[in-house]
C-alpha cells in the first residue's frame, strides 16, 4: 500500500508539473490524443472565440511546397465533410453569426471564429469538422489558386515588398522557402488536392494543435465540449517536427550590397537585415532587441532625431521578429530623394554607434519598457485578440515566454542590450538592398556609394 500511495503521490506531482504557468483566468488541459486546450475568461462582452493553430507555415516548406501552408489555409474555408460545398459553409457561417479568418506565417497556421457565446458548442463542432475532415475539391482549387497567387502579385506591386523578397533571398540563401509564406508562382498554380494531404498527413493532428476557446464561457464547461468534440481525433503516432526536421539556417558569412531597379519605385527604399537570436538558443536577447527597437522607435531617440527630424527619411523603423528559428532583424527606411547618399551615410554612422554607452538614456529604456507594458495592456482589452497572442508564443515560443513577457522585458538592462547588439549587429555579417526606379538611380548615383560602410 505504501508502495502504491507513493506511485499515486509521484504521478500527481508530475500532472501538476506538466502544466504550464499561464496568467490569471487561463485554463489547461492536455487530452489524451495530445490536443492542447487553454480556455480564457474573459466576459467583458457576451462573445466566444475560439481559436485552432497548427504548427506549421514556411519553415516547413522546401522549394516543392512553398506557399502551399497558405493554400491549405485558404482550403480550409471550403468544402468539408459536413459542409460538402463552400455555399453550404459560408451559409453555417452566417446562421453562426461568426467572424472568421485564418492566417499563415513562419511558423504558425491559425484559424478562428467569433460568434455569441451560446453558439460555442456549434461553432466547436464547425471547427472540427473543418480541421478535420477537409475535402480538397479540384474545382475548389481552380477557384483559389489565383487567389492565393493574387496576393503574390499584389506583393509584387509593392516596392517595399520586392525589396523584401530580394533581400531576403540572399539572407536565407536555399532555405529562403521557409521564411516565406506566400510562396512561389509556379507551386501555388499547379498544387493539387494530393499536396494538400502531404500537408495534411504530416503536420494537421491533435499532438501538433492548440485549440483556444476564450471570451463569456466557463472552463469546465468549454473543455468538456472539446473532449467530447476532439476527443476522437487520431493522434499522429510521431512528432512531425521530429519525423521532419527543420533544418538550420546557415549563418551569413559576408556582407552583401545590391542596388534593384525598379519602374514602380517612385521613392527609393532601403533595406537592412541582420540573421538575429532565436527562442531556442538565446530567448533573453529576443526580449532586448524588442525594448532596444522600442528605444529606437521613440520620437525623441538619436536615431529619430538623426534620420527622419533632419529630413534624410520619412519613416525609419527597426524590427525584429521573435521565432524559434532565426528571427531576422531589420532596417527600413524611405529615405529622401534629394538626399540619398546622406541617409545611407547617416545609417551607417547610427548603426556604428549603437553599442556605445552613451547611445541610449536610462530613461529611454525605462520609457520604452512603459510603453511596451501601455501596448500590452491595450492588446489585452480586446478578448478576441487574446488567441492568437497566445498560439504565436506556443508555436515559436512557450506558454512561460508569453506569461512572463512584460516581466521579462522589466529587468532587460543596459548590459543585456549591449551584448545583443555586440552579439547580433556590430561587426557581423548582414544584407543590404535598395530599390529604386532607374531614372533616379542614374540622377543619384546610388549603384556607385551604395556599398558597404559598416
Amino acid at each position: 500500500m505504501t508502495l502504491r500511495l507513493t506511485c499515486i503521490l509521484l504521478l500527481a506531482s508530475i500532472q501538476v508539473i506538466a502544466q504550464p504557468r499561464l496568467p490569471k483566468d487561463y485554463y489547461y488541459k492536455k487530452l489524451a490524443n495530445g490536443l492542447e486546450v487553454v480556455v480564457i475568461e474573459n466576459n467583458k462582452v457576451p462573445l466566444a472565440t475560439i481559436e485552432i493553430a497548427v504548427k506549421n507555415g514556411a519553415y516547413t516548406e522546401g522549394p516543392e511546397y512553398s506557399g502551399l501552408s497558405h493554400l491549405f489555409e485558404h482550403m480550409f474555408f471550403k468544402a468539408n465533410r459536413d459542409y460538402p460545398d463552400q455555399e453550404k459553409f459560408l451559409k453555417r457561417v452566417q446562421e453562426l453569426g461568426a467572424i472568421w479568418n485564418g492566417t499563415t506565417g513562419d511558423e504558425r497556421v491559425n484559424y478562428f471564429f467569433t460568434f455569441d457565446r451560446d453558439s460555442l458548442a456549434a461553432g466547436l463542432k464547425f471547427m472540427n469538422a473543418a480541421i478535420r475532415f477537409p475535402i480538397y475539391k479540384k474545382e475548389d482549387m481552380l477557384k483559389e489558386r489565383p487567389v492565393v497567387d493574387g496576393e503574390f502579385q499584389r506583393g509584387e506591386s509593392d516596392p517595399q515588398n520586392q525589396l523584401w523578397m530580394a533581400v531576403g533571398k540572399k539572407v536565407w540563401g536555399d532555405l529562403f522557402t521557409r521564411k516565406n509564406p506566400i510562396g512561389e508562382h509556379d507551386i501555388i498554380n499547379t498544387a493539387t488536392p494530393e499536396k494538400m494531404m502531404i500537408i495534411k498527413d504530416k503536420y494537421y493532428h491533435p499532438n501538433n494543435s492548440l485549440l483556444v476557446i476564450a471570451g463569456d464561457v466557463k472552463h469546465d464547461n468549454a473543455f468538456a465540449l472539446a473532449e467530447s468534440i476532439y476527443g476522437d481525433w487520431p493522434n499522429s503516432g510521431f512528432d512531425p517536427h521530429e519525423k521532419f526536421p527543420i533544418p538550420e539556417f546557415k549563418p551569413l558569412t559576408a556582407t552583401d550590397y545590391f542596388v534593384k531597379e525598379s519602374t514602380i519605385a517612385q521613392t527609393p527604399n532601403l533595406m537592412y537585415m541582420w540573421q538575429g537570436p532565436d527562442y531556442r538558443h538565446d530567448s533573453a536577447a529576443t526580449m532586448a532587441a524588442d525594448v532596444f527597437n522600442t528605444i529606437l522607435g521613440l520620437n525623441a531617440s538619436k536615431w529619430q532625431q538623426a534620420l527622419v527630424d533632419k529630413g534624410l527619411t520619412t519613416y525609419a523603423s527597426v524590427s525584429y521578429q521573435t521565432e524559434k528559428y532565426v528571427g531576422p532583424i531589420v532596417i527600413y527606411t524611405l529615405p529622401n530623394p534629394n538626399k540619398l547618399k546622406e541617409c545611407y551615410e547617416e545609417i551607417a554612422r547610427q548603426v556604428k554607434m549603437w553599442g556605445n554607452d552613451d547611445y541610449i538614456t536610462d530613461d529611454e529604456i525605462a520609457l520604452a519598457k512603459q510603453v511596451m507594458r501601455r501596448n500590452d495592456i491595450r492588446q489585452k482589452e480586446k478578448p478576441s485578440s487574446l488567441p492568437s497572442s497566445l498560439t504565436y508564443w506556443w508555436c515559436s515560443t512557450s506558454y512561460e515566454f508569453g506569461t512572463d513577457y512584460i516581466d521579462n522585458v522589466m529587468k532587460v538592462s543596459r548590459a543585456d542590450i549591449k551584448n545583443y547588439i555586440a552579439k547580433y549587429i556590430t561587426g557581423k555579417s548582414y544584407v543590404a538592398g535598395m530599390i529604386i526606379n532607374p531614372e533616379m538611380n542614374r540622377s543619384t548615383g546610388a549603384s556607385m556609394f551604395f556599398k558597404p560602410n559598416f
